[in-house]
């Protein structure tokens, strides 16, 4: 990390054209920026006003590449963690509570399984179907307005949800509910785009601890609530991150690239010096090199010759992710309750094709969730030792082996210690690799695409989570060992992927346009 109140310096290079005698610019990896760009000259008094190059005369350029590597990480970036945190620990606090309130309606509205399973696939549904729809309207409009506007629906439905009269109104609400939360997403893109290129991979996965943060309180508070209160306060006292986040979000910027893509150079500048005061640095001198791009958020400029192959690697390795991070987390539910792995399969035969025994969720039902919760810690401490040493690939690939390697032990017949190693390992490495697919996205996609590319990769994700439960619930009940077989099989060909994947984004600047080489 660079000292404070040191100077910031930019190297700039002056081109000629051979064939037309006139200058350009040339960026940092010496190439030509001719298309679409124009300069903004840094006024401290007055913003950014634009100018086109003289061919008769020299400017002095910086990047913004440039300039937030010269500003460094400091107290303006720590302030974008902890408030886009919120948004995650929100989404967190929402996702986690399903696998509580489905026990506690079971019982209360006596409701048969596959109408408890409802609810849950219900919000995934709704994240499916919004996520590519937030990412695009993110890259037409601006990041911080679409993602206030996407917790302000998620606050609204998820306090209404807590009021619901019956089943009927509650599917309808979570659904909705999960409709916004498709939208949480794009806080990474938000904050991704406020990062230094040395820092960016470690910060970004840093926000993964507000997720487990997340399931941890809403576990605690599960505890504390549910016995006293029942489920509607825990839905209501639930939203109080969404609550916090929209509270402090006229704090939020709009991300400098996008103001500069879209053509706000002043608004870009007005951020940039925000950031420079708040971090005791100080901006580098000279004009700004612009990207003016006024088709953004289209989803044919995924699958360009220069994206398809990433795009469609980059599905199914976020589908593979939720799939088998949530697989894990019920074959858990089951595998426990069966008493170890061989008994799942017995108990499922044994169990009456008609039940509805109500059994309410214990304070030993509440600490298993707690302990398979913080397996995802550990796993936050190996990625952000991986990430930047192996890399973004080689890391998405390890964590998908070792999974595999994890699943494999529990065709035995293991006691519950041993069951409870292996599937804290997996889901350690499981979670954690999930975050640096989080980190590889917005790295890899221009900023023109960037949000969409992470909105639809949310929602192939949902897809894999949405289908998770037939595999984990159902399947399980004719044969563990093909579910487990399921589960490796899937890990080992995402783990494959992800090193055919063409870039690797290690240490690489964040791009503006496609234009742009790679």
């Amino acid at each position: 990390m660079e000292k404070r109140g040191t100077s910031a310096s930019v190297t700039y290079k002056r081109w000629r054209s051979p064939n037309h005698g006139t200058e350009g610019i040339m960026d940092h990896k010496g190439e030509s920026s001719s298309e679409d760009k124009g300069v903004c000259s840094i006024n401290f008094d007055q913003g950014c006003r634009k100018s086109s190059l003289s061919s008769n005369t020299a400017h002095e350029t910086f990047t913004l590449d440039g300039a937030l590597d010269a500003l460094g990480f400091g107290w303006f970036q720590r302030k974008m963690l902890l408030l886009t945190g919120f948004a995650w620990v929100a989404d967190a606090m929402e996702m986690m509570i399903l696998s509580i309130l489905g026990p506690q309606l079971h019982c209360e509205w006596r409701l048969p399984s596959y109408q408890v399973a409802s609810i849950t696939s219900v919000v995934f549904l709704g994240m499916a179907f919004s996520s590519s729809f937030w990412g695009n309207l993110s890259d037409k409009y601006g990041r911080k307005k679409v993602l206030t506007i996407c917790m302000c629906w998620t606050l609204y439905y998820s306090i209404l949800s807590a009021f619901a009269p019956q089943y009927g109104w509650l599917l309808v609400l979570r659904g909705l509910v999960g409709f916004g939360i498709g939208g949480a997403p794009q806080s990474v893109t938000l904050y991704s785009e406020l990062l230094p290129s040395k820092t960016r991979g470690t910060c970004i996965v840093l926000i993964a601890a507000f997720w487990s943060l997340g399931c941890v309180f809403e576990v605690l508070l599960a505890l504390w609530i549910v016995p006293a209160l029942g489920w509607r306060w825990l839905l209501i006292l639930s939203s109080v991150p969404l609550a916090m986040f929209i509270c402090f979000c006229s704090w939020l910027p709009e991300s400098p690239r996008f103001d500069l893509l879209k053509g706000n150079e002043a608004k870009a500048m007005v951020t940039l010096q925000r950031m420079a005061q708040e971090n005791g640095k100080a901006l580098p001198r000279g004009e700004i090199v612009c990207n003016i791009q006024n088709n953004r958020g289209r989803l044919r400029d995924l699958f360009t010759p220069q994206y398809y192959k990433t795009t469609l690697l980059l599905w199914f390795i976020w589908f593979s992710y939720a799939f088998t991070y949530y697989g894990i987390i019920l074959l858990t539910t089951e595998m426990f309750r069966a008493g170890d792995s061989c008994g799942a399969t017995q108990e499922a035969k044994a169990e009456p094709n008609c039940s509805l025994e109500c059994k309410f969720l214990t304070s030993m039902d509440y600490r298993a969730f707690l302990w398979t919760t913080l397996a995802e810690f550990p796993g936050l401490i190996i990625t952000l030792g991986t990430v930047d040493y192996l890399g973004r690939k080689k890391s998405m690939a390890l964590s998908f082996f070792i999974f595999s390697l994890s699943i494999l032990p529990l065709y035995a017949c293991l006691g519950r210690i041993a069951l409870t190693l292996f599937i804290f390992i997996a889901r350690a490495f499981i979670s954690g690799g999930f975050q640096v697919a989080f980190v590889y996205t917005p790295e890899v996609f221009p900023t023109e695409t960037r949000a969409l590319a992470i909105g639809t990769s949310s929602g192939l994700s949902k897809c894999g989570a949405l289908i998770t439960p037939f595999v984990a619930q159902v399947l399980l009940r004719q044969s563990v060992y093909l579910t487990l077989a399921v589960y490796c099989g899937c890990s080992l060909l995402a783990g494959i992927v992800s090193l055919f994947l063409p870039i690797e984004t290690l240490g690489r600047a964040l791009k503006e346009s496609k234009h742009e080489s790679v």
